[in-house]
């Protein structure tokens, strides 16, 4: 018989409140609200919900996770209820990703953008510190020493070649940014490099040695004094966004016949003169002024800017402001050649590490161990999510406070020290690599976080354990039966080709925490069409309307979500391709569907897909068979150990 699920709906409609909700969708794992206000809603009390394996807010929605299959019937409950605007239920799409977008802020907004025009030029930036970093080693005089040589016996020639090396990514900065800002505003990226290497070409002199008195300004038409804009970050981005949305405009406005010479021509030739003619110099004495301010908090006395930075940061990071750091850290960079800002930020990751590691030593619960184990690995190469997500918030603030406290502690001793990073883009065991160049900073940077990673475990331990953690997830009797088992072992198959990624990788936190099951991720290779194949032989339950999801029950019982993407369900199936039906039986490497990448990519999403064992705690073992690799479809992803517990006999007492 069926299970009702109308009680659970009413459950989740009343703590979410029905007064509270805009509107209702959901995808093939969870329901998503869109609701007035986020605070007035208990997470906690979701989360004892039978059905409810767990709470997040991203993407302008409040997602409520229930899990394949499940989550159809509850979303059907809640419609059937008709006390909220269930739009899916009304074949509205549509409006779903207006709604959502409706709701999201200005501030949303710009985290958004900040993070897609900077993510793509971080590795070249981490890559240019790790250059320097290298070469200050290698040039200093007590290392030099060892091999009986000094600075003076390094040729001229050498040093100049290796400076290509290191000083080619921040000279030519602006023209990177403004690349990259066309390409997050549909322009066309070569003109952008274009515009972005105008503004910083040799002929032009340096803004900074203008404002120090060591160049003179070019003076146009006698009167109008011209500068470039080396360093400036702030003036690159008005830049590319100007020039962006300019050429936008012509191209809607100019015949044909001329669009493809004049447009650029136009848009080259305006932008340029718009940035040197009052907006290049307005927008770079603006910035100057916030990096002024910026180093003045971070430079107040006895650490206390240290400590309103580090404590701050991980709250940033929780309601997700933090990206416009990135910014901040570019500029300081330019400017500079040094990033303190980032110093402070990371004292966050080790505390992560010191609360994550507290629980797990001290959870008598398997759930827990291994939710705040899996936080604990991620976080080493600097992915919070599962730590913040699964541990921080999820059984109450207490760890949180201590990540904040000792997070502001190391970071207020690393602000009074003076110790700063040359780069950014490396978190938690990388990020020692961005202060090699200097022993003072490497030394004192190690200390002071592992001094914190300490600090957080000896607080946690202290008065920060969550009491559930530590009762056992249940007992078994087994005091007077005769056991034997068997193991069988199974596989899954790779569902489509491509790079392999570490489940806890990915951008989305619920499936990255493993709240969903266990499992593995996959970016695509195909850059066009991807084909999509059945990863096992079984009867499918699930097959998405949109084409983005597919549920798959193998013939033993295992049960397997193939996701296309994140967040695609708002597409509406667009890039995707159904060649099977819900019901169907089918064997592994049997066609599903295709789904369109540079379609996904073009509308701002993910393509990565995500591979899970939706019911992994009836496994003894899921161990990845391909991780961080290349595969092609229908090639083993995962190896699954089974434990089938047989009771035999059981003897009197």
């Amino acid at each position: 018989m069926a299970k009702n699920y109308e009680e659970e709906a009413k459950a989740i409609l009343k703590l979410v409140g029905e007064n509270n909700v805009d509107s209702v969708t959901h995808c093939q794992t969870r329901l998503r609200f869109v609701v007035k206000d986020r605070k007035a809603i208990d997470d906690k009390a979701l989360e004892k919900l039978p059905e409810v394996k767990g709470v997040f807010y991203g993407s302008g929605q409040y997602q409520v996770i229930i899990g394949t299959g499940v989550v159809n019937d509850v979303y059907a409950a809640i419609a059937k209820l008709g006390t909220v605007n269930a739009i899916y239920g009304k074949d509205d799409a549509d409006t779903a990703g207006k709604i959502s977008n409706e709701h999201k802020t200005v501030v949303q907004r710009l985290m958004a953008m900040l993070s897609g025009i900077f993510i793509p030029i971080i590795p070249v930036i981490a890559a240019t510190g790790l250059f320097l970093g290298l070469k200050s080693a290698a040039t200093n005089a007590q290392v030099l020493k060892l091999f009986g040589a000094v600075p003076s016996d390094i040729p001229a020639s050498l040093t100049s070649v290796i400076s290509v090396l290191t000083d080619t990514v921040f000279a030519f900065l602006p023209a990177l940014i403004v690349w990259s800002t066309f390409r997050y505003f549909k322009g066309t990226p070569i003109i952008g490099i274009v515009i972005g290497l105008m503004l910083v070409s040799p002929i032009l002199p340096n803004a900074y040695s203008v404002a120090d008195g060591s160049a003179k300004a070019i003076m146009l038409f006698g009167w109008l004094p011209v500068v470039g804009s080396q360093g400036s970050v702030l003036t690159a981005l008005v830049a590319g966004f100007i020039g962006a949305k300019l050429e936008l405009f012509f191209r809607r406005h100019m015949p044909n016949v001329l669009e493809q010479i004049l447009t650029p021509f136009l848009t080259m030739l305006v932008t340029f003169a718009i940035m040197i003619m009052g907006v290049g110099p307005i927008v770079h004495a603006i910035e100057s002024g916030m990096l002024v301010g910026v180093e003045a908090v971070i430079h107040l006395p006895f650490g206390i800017g240290g400590f309103l930075i580090g404590a701050a940061y991980p709250l940033m990071v929780l309601i997700g402001i933090h990206q416009t750091m990135i910014a901040i850290e570019t500029s300081l960079l330019a400017s500079t050649g040094l990033n303190p800002l980032i110093t402070l930020e990371a004292m966050y990751g080790f505390a992560n590490l010191g609360v994550a590691l507290a629980i797990f030593l001290r959870a008598r619960s398997n759930k827990a161990k291994a939710t705040s184990m899996g936080a604990f690995t991620s976080q080493l190469f600097g992915v919070s999510e599962p730590t913040l997500f699964g541990v921080l918030i999820r059984y109450n603030f207490r760890p949180l406070i201590v990540t904040v406290l000792t997070s502001g502690i190391g970071a207020a001793i690393l602000s009074m020290l003076n110790v700063a990073a040359n780069s950014y883009g490396l978190a938690v065991v990388p990020s020692y690599l961005m202060y090699i160049y200097n022993g003072h900073a490497l030394l004192w940077y190690t200390i002071v976080s592992l001094g914190t990673v300490v600090a957080a475990f000896v607080a946690t331990n202290a008065f920060a354990i969550p009491k559930e953690v530590l009762t056992p997830d249940g007992d078994v009797e087994t005091a007077n039966a005769v056991i034997s088992s068997t193991v069988s072992d199974n596989k899954v198959y790779a569902p489509v080709g491509g790079e392999t990624v570490a489940l806890d990788q990915v951008s989305d936190p619920v499936f990255a925490s493993g709240m969903m099951g266990e499992g593995m991720a996959i970016k695509p290779a195909e850059p066009g069409i991807n084909k999509v194949y059945a990863p096992q032989a079984g009867t499918l339950s699930v097959v998405a309307d949109t084409g983005h999801a597919y549920g798959l029950t193998t013939d033993d019982g295992m049960e397997i979500l193939v996701h296309l993407g994140i967040d695609t369900v708002n597409l509406k199936g667009a890039p995707f391709t159904v060649a099977v039906k819900a019901g169907q039986h089918v064997n592994q490497g049997d066609l599903l569907g295709t789904f369109d990448q540079a379609a996904i990519k073009k509308a701002g999403l993910d393509a990565t897909t995500i591979v899970l064992i939706t019911n992994s705690k009836s496994y003894a073992r899921i161990e990845p068979v391909a991780a961080d690799t290349t595969v092609q479809a229908g090639a083993d992803l995962l190896a699954v150990q089974r434990e089938d517990v047989k009771v035999e006999s059981v003897e009197p007492a």
